[in-house]
Formats: structure tokens, C-alpha cells, sequence
């Protein structure tokens, strides 16, 4: 696999699912240092632990991108996150077909306004197509809009209004946006990946798979590796 694969830089929230990710490839990995950070390159990618949330993952994705010697061609968020069922139970793979952010915006007496409908910014990014599917084929991964929230949902409730505003969700977790907004900065195209460890609702620590879904994680990126080669050696202006 060429070297120059590094032009994907993968971001997680911490240092486990960094982890998991180069696990996929064997041996450790090569280790630089950046102000703030560190990047873990193995199997030709650049992984990130960014920390948590859409504002600590905006901040050392863009950083990243603008800090590398050679302009990156992707990048990836990628950990675990919470399946909406019965689309995406535990254990399985969710790859985002669109990135949204699920509370950015307002609440009024009429219920919740999205950032876009108070005049301002934007509340979503499409990820290639075409590389969607090709990650989906290649994992058995199920596709669909990644939800990105700042509160993570602990209620049937919460659940329920989030399907009702977004009844493609497959998936919640807290990073997707921050990167996407980063990635749209530079110009770069962002995909996201997340494996499923709990079920988006009530709040059972006790039902949480963390472990399962890690494992799930390095599984499917020692099968996308070669999908991104592809997709970034002649696909990616397709799109």
C-alpha cells in the first residue's frame, strides 16, 4: 500500500479508538509529535485522537489539516457511537451518508429551530457517494444520516424527537460536524464511520458493548484501507 495513503487523516475523540483503528494494521505506530497532539501513522494513515465533542473535534481537525507538510485528500471521523434501532443494533457499522448537526440551533416555544432556519450557517455535510458505498459494501456497514450532538441522548424521549426531525438517523455520536466543518475549510472530503456500541435511548451503562464495538471498528478498517487507496488514487472526482 503506498505510503502516500497517509493523505487520509483519520480523527477519533480518544485515545482507545485511535487505537483501534491502527490496530487493524499489526505493528505499532510511527508516532510524531504536533503542538497539541500527536499523530499515529499506520497502514498508511494519519490517526488523530482530537477529544470529544464537535467543538475540541472542528479545532484539531483544522489544525491538523492546515499544520500538514503535504495538503491530506480525506479525512475520516471515526470511533463508536450510539445505533438507532432496529436500523443500527449493537455491534454493527453505520457510514454516514450525511453528517448532521441534530442541536445546533434554538429552542423556541414551538420547538426547536435548526441553526439554518434562524437565518445563518449550516447544519449539514454530504460525504462522496460514491465512496459511501464503497465503504458500506466493503463492511456491511448500514448507510444513512450520523447525527452530531453535544448532549449525548439518555431518553426514549429524546430519541423519539430526534427520529421524528431526522427519520433517516441511523446513528448518534459528537464529533462528525466538527470535522466536517473543518474539512469544508480546507476543501477536503469528509466521510464518517462509526461502529455501534448502545443503543441510542435510555441511559444503561450496564447494556454498553464498548468493548464489541472497538473490535468492530479495527475489523472494518483493515477492510476500508484499500477502498480509500482506491477512492483517493482515481475516484475521488467523481463525486
Amino acid at each position: 500500500m503506498r505510503d502516500s495513503l497517509a493523505r487520509v487523516l483519520v480523527v477519533t475523540a480518544v485515545p482507545v479508538e485511535r487505537d483501534a483503528v491502527t490496530r487493524a494494521f499489526g505493528d505499532g505506530p510511527r508516532v510524531r509529535s504536533v503542538p497539541g497532539a500527536e499523530i499515529h501513522r499506520a497502514g498508511g494513515l494519519d490517526v488523530l485522537a482530537g477529544g470529544a465533542g464537535p467543538a475540541a473535534a472542528a479545532a484539531s481537525a483544522a489544525f491538523a489539516l492546515a499544520a500538514a507538510p503535504t495538503p491530506y485528500e480525506l479525512i475520516v471521523s471515526a470511533g463508536i457511537g450510539g445505533g438507532f434501532a432496529p436500523a443500527a443494533p449493537v455491534g454493527s457499522l453505520v457510514v454516514a451518508r450525511r453528517i448532521v448537526a441534530a442541536d445546533l440551533g434554538a429552542q423556541t416555544p414551538d420547538g426547536f429551530v435548526p441553526v439554518t432556519g434562524l437565518g445563518f450557517g449550516r447544519d449539514w455535510y454530504l460525504p462522496p457517494r460514491s465512496l459511501v458505498r464503497a465503504v458500506a459494501a466493503a463492511t456491511g456497514a448500514v448507510s444513512g444520516e450520523v447525527l452530531t450532538v453535544s448532549t449525548v441522548t439518555g431518553s426514549a424521549a429524546r430519541a423519539a424527537e430526534l427520529l421524528a426531525a431526522h427519520p433517516g438517523a441511523v446513528a448518534e455520536a459528537m464529533e462528525g460536524f466538527g470535522v466536517a466543518e473543518a474539512a469544508e475549510l480546507l476543501g477536503v472530503p469528509v466521510l464518517e464511520l462509526r461502529a455501534v456500541s448502545n443503543a441510542v435511548g435510555p441511559r444503561d451503562r450496564a447494556a454498553w458493548r464498548i468493548g464489541e464495538a472497538l473490535a468492530a471498528l479495527t475489523e472494518a478498517f483493515g477492510k476500508i484501507a484499500p477502498v480509500l487507496e482506491g477512492w483517493t488514487l482515481h475516484d475521488r472526482h467523481l463525486d
